[in-house]
């Protein structure tokens, strides 16, 4: 007995002499060098190159036309509009939404608004606009079905080829629909049109934050990619569609979370194309919390995730090949997120491991940090002063609240891009997405900013 247990004793030490001989064959430094050179290249270089399209797109296509927000551009005809506004427990905005809406510089046009099963007063006021206004059109769910059925039951009934589909906290500006209506008329290729949205709550320092990244980040990054052929998603706050188009692909699927981001997709790979039109602006509430924030970035990030799963297959046709920069570079995102997020749950171990005075120098400021952070400040500094003309007041003054941004929001949105990674592939194919109550901030700071 005492001679077998040496044995396996003796057999068990060579085997983890060999185990460790391997690992320390194994380039483990080359491995974290490459690692490291990812996580400081990727944002990086995805910043020149947002920047470059972003002002490829200004120069081409805004820069000899100066924002004129109070006017309306002249068509060669004004066909019948139809505006979707599905709504669950909107009761708080959709009066101040629909009140906007009457005032649109457009001659004509209906207001259709659906109430998906909301559980507050959302379904008598809306029963009370439509009395007193014969623009108005009410459509009643009894029960919560969703977005996205929301808008196809309201396009269906809708008696226009132009549908043009906002959310129930947001203020359309005059002129929107005329801007977006144009796009249509000169091309009959275009299927969609995405408008322009601004953030109304900028009082808290979230809101603040949030001005500067949808002209910084989110403005920037969808000039770009009408630069450069197709655009991720639009913004389903704002956007304009051709019924036709719609009908082709079959509307707003039932299914995807983030059903702007799914039509998008749609529509690309069936050859329509879908321009941007800064000048179509909507105000719009956008959460105040950190807990609302995370959950409305994990629901982007997890609809983002479906798109790709979904659409794979579609991308291996000839139609599709633009859409390819769009899916390898989210993937590249993806991974980029995972490998940041598995650094600094492996950091403690490091931290353990290494000397610690070399940590502390590794913690001292370098050319790589440096250098990333005034690219930051760069791209922050040619972005707000090519959205600043789209805004009541001066972006620069926001300027000082972006910088802000790579410490907060850089932190939670590779969390919740891993959070709807791991939500996307456990997700059930046909399950029903349905609305949630959402963060629309603090209501004493929802102060109306509108031209």
């Amino acid at each position: 007995m005492g001679a077998w247990v040496d044995s396996l004793n003796h057999w068990l030490t060579s085997q983890l002499w060999i185990w460790q001989e391997q690992l320390e064959a194994m380039p483990w430094q080359a491995l974290e060098e490459a690692v490291s050179l990812f996580v400081f290249y990727y944002p990086l270089i995805m910043a020149y190159i947002w920047m470059i399209g972003g002002s490829l797109y200004f120069f081409r296509k805004e820069w000899r036309n100066p924002a004129i927000l109070s006017a309306t551009p002249e068509l060669p005809d004004y066909p019948p509009v139809s505006i979707l506004i599905p709504c669950y427990n909107e009761g708080e905005n959709i009066r101040e939404t629909i009140s906007h809406l009457l005032h649109q510089n457009y001659p004509n046009y209906e207001i259709i608004a659906i109430n998906d099963g909301s559980k507050d007063n959302t379904l008598a006021i809306l029963q009370e606009l439509a009395a007193q206004h014969p623009q108005v059109r009410v459509v009643n769910l009894a029960s919560n079905q969703g977005k996205a059925v929301g808008l196809r039951t309201a396009a269906l009934l809708a008696n226009s080829e132009y549908l043009v589909c906002i959310d129930g906290d947001a203020l359309l500006a005059d002129n929107a629909v005329a801007w977006m209506l144009r796009h249509f008329l000169s091309n009959p290729k275009v299927g969609a049109v995405t408008g322009n949205p601004r953030i109304r709550n900028r009082s808290t320092l979230l809101g603040k934050i949030q001005v500067g990244e949808f002209s910084a980040i989110v403005g920037m990054i969808k000039r770009a990619q009408r630069s450069y052929g197709r655009i991720f998603t639009i913004s389903g706050v704002i956007a304009a569609f051709r019924k036709s188009a719609l009908h082709e692909v079959g509307y707003w699927s039932p299914d995807m979370i983030t059903e702007d981001i799914d039509i998008s997709w749609k529509l690309q790979l069936a050859g329509w194309q879908i321009p941007f039109e800064t000048q179509a602006l909507c105000w719009v509430l956008m959460p105040e919390t950190l807990n609302g924030l995370w959950r409305q970035r994990s629901r982007w990030a997890q609809g983002g995730v479906e798109v790709l799963m979904r659409y794979f297959s579609s991308l291996f046709n000839r139609r599709a090949l633009p859409m390819w920069p769009l899916y390898l570079e989210c993937c590249i995102s993806l991974l980029w997120s995972l490998t940041v997020l598995l650094l600094i749950l492996l950091a403690p171990l490091h931290v353990w491991l290494d000397n610690p005075q070399a940590m502390l120098g590794d913690l001292s400021p370098s050319w790589t940090s440096m250098l990333l952070s005034l690219t930051c400040l760069l791209q922050f500094a040619v972005s707000l002063s090519i959205d600043a003309r789209y805004e009541q007041q001066s972006g620069g003054r926001y300027y000082y609240w972006i910088i802000w941004y790579p410490i907060v929001y850089w932190l939670i949105n590779i969390g919740t891009a891993v959070n709807g990674f791991i939500k996307a592939v456990r997700k059930k194919r046909g399950q029903r997405a349905v609305w949630v109550t959402l963060d629309r901030g603090l209501k004493d700071h929802a102060k109306t900013h509108h031209q």
